[in-house]
């Protein structure tokens, strides 16, 4: 597969300033096969170790952290010479050995020639379990689920991925109903890794599916595992609500949908372990289009996405039918498929964060809002035909000065007041030169 992180995993390569590097991101999104293909493509030799069920390796770790000590554990546990600036030396299944996430201190200030890359699933979790971290010692970059161009890349449509990256509406125009179809693949297939490779291996929804339902079980099982008791049923409770809570009008997390009854004191626990964990991506709501967005977020109101639009799919059990049914997929449950799908591909940019917005006593929201290069761009999502976006127009007119954008299946068109970018061209849009919108 084609993972645009390669490119970055480069960058970091050939900084003379780089410091030991997390992989971070949810479990399965690839973070071990990606540490080995840029192992492979850009180094000599990979040194790979991992933590999982390996007792001998952990109580090295347990010992002094000299690097010397542990690139000479590395090398015999690997069976390749590790300690030169050719050989990347991969840590996986971290989690399972908080003493090697303390260990890259020291490889950053007493072997910086050494390229050390770690990884492992619920990362974001095992770092808030009081293992001494290594603050402003390493660095970080997040795996997730595959983004719609990765996704073209996989499954054969490398030439539509490139309309997407050149930017060529032109093109992306004249094959709409070729890029409408691929999404809609999208959203029931996803981004997680594995179930791209059985649909693209057998192209049968049903692989994909079997997939994605034994990543749900697995997920599911990692709760009691990593949180334990009380704590990991509440996280369950939580899972288990976000397709229900997606498939609601009005979005916004409710604490009761998990619940009857319930409070924040009780889940925020769990909220923030799934979020930590990257199952889960928080989207909070802000007051009004200020810059910074994140000096205006209400901290009591947030929507709450999972980490894939294929996993959401199988969570709400829908038919792979609605693949063929044209344009239903992205109204199924009030259009929660397509938002989902627009939350991961702007999450996946790394350039931005998304909030949303919603009034205080009426019905008028936008779908998610971002600020980039000094403005502040609110953004509708318009999952079927009909393309009026009355609260987006309204939102512009109160505060000016913004750029507006409109998602939806029609093609790229700048309209003065508000910009429409087709939503298959969503991953790119903090790249795009948005005009300021004018209103009449």
């Amino acid at each position: 597969m084609h993972r645009t992180l390669l490119e970055s995993l480069a960058v970091w390569k050939a900084n003379p300033r780089r410091k030991p590097l997390i992989l971070e991101g949810a479990r399965q999104v690839g973070k071990t096969w990606l540490a080995h293909e840029f192992g492979r493509r850009c180094f000599e030799r990979t040194a790979y170790v991992t933590f999982q069920d390996n007792a001998g390796l952990q109580s090295v770790f347990e010992g002094s952290l000299s690097p010397r000590r542990l690139l000479d554990a590395v090398s015999a546990e690997s069976g390749v010479a590790a300690g030169d600036p050719e050989t990347l030396v991969v840590f996986d299944e971290v989690q399972d050995c908080p003493r090697a996430l303390t260990s890259l201190k020291m490889f950053c200030e007493q072997a910086p020639e050494v390229p050390v890359v770690a990884a492992g699933s619920l990362l974001g979790v095992a770092m808030h379990r009081g293992v001494s971290f290594p603050v402003g010692k390493v660095e970080h970059m997040t795996v997730n689920p595959l983004t719609l161009v990765e996704f073209l890349m996989a499954t054969g449509d490398g030439v539509l991925a490139n309309f997407i990256e050149a930017r060529d509406f032109d093109m992306m125009g004249a094959f709409s109903e070729r890029f409408a179809d691929a999404l809609r693949r999208y959203c029931f297939v996803g981004g997680m890794p594995e179930a791209v490779a059985a649909y693209a291996d057998t192209g049968d929804y049903r692989a994909a599916r079997a997939v994605q339902d034994r990543l749900l079980y697995d997920y599911d099982h990692d709760f009691s595992k990593y949180a334990g008791g009380e704590e990991a049923e509440r996280i369950r409770m939580v899972w288990r609500s976000l397709p229900s809570q997606l498939a609601r009008e009005n979005k916004k997390f409710v604490y009761s949908a998990v619940r009857p009854g319930a409070r924040a004191r009780s889940f925020e626990g769990a909220i923030n372990w799934l979020v930590d964990a990257g199952l889960a991506v928080k989207v909070p709501r802000v007051s009004k289009p200020g810059l910074p967005l994140a000096a205006y977020e209400d901290v009591g109101a947030f929507k709450l996405y999972m980490l894939d639009v294929g996993l959401l799919g199988a969570a709400s059990r829908l038919d792979s039918s609605t693949v063929f049914n044209g344009d239903a997929l992205f109204s199924e449950f009030k259009g929660a498929l397509t938002e989902q799908y627009v939350c991961q591909q702007l999450a996946a940019t790394g350039e931005v964060v998304p909030f949303y917005w919603s009034a205080e006593n009426s019905s008028g929201e936008i779908d998610f809002l971002y600020d980039h290069a000094g403005r502040v761009f609110p953004v509708e999502v318009k999952a079927e035909r009909n393309v009026r976006a009355r609260s987006l127009r309204a939102f512009t007119a109160k505060y000016g000065g913004l750029c507006a954008v409109r998602l939806s299946l029609e093609g790229y068109r700048e309209q003065g007041w508000m910009t429409n970018v087709p939503l298959y061209a969503a991953g790119i849009l903090p790249s795009l030169d948005i005009p300021v919108s004018e209103m009449p």
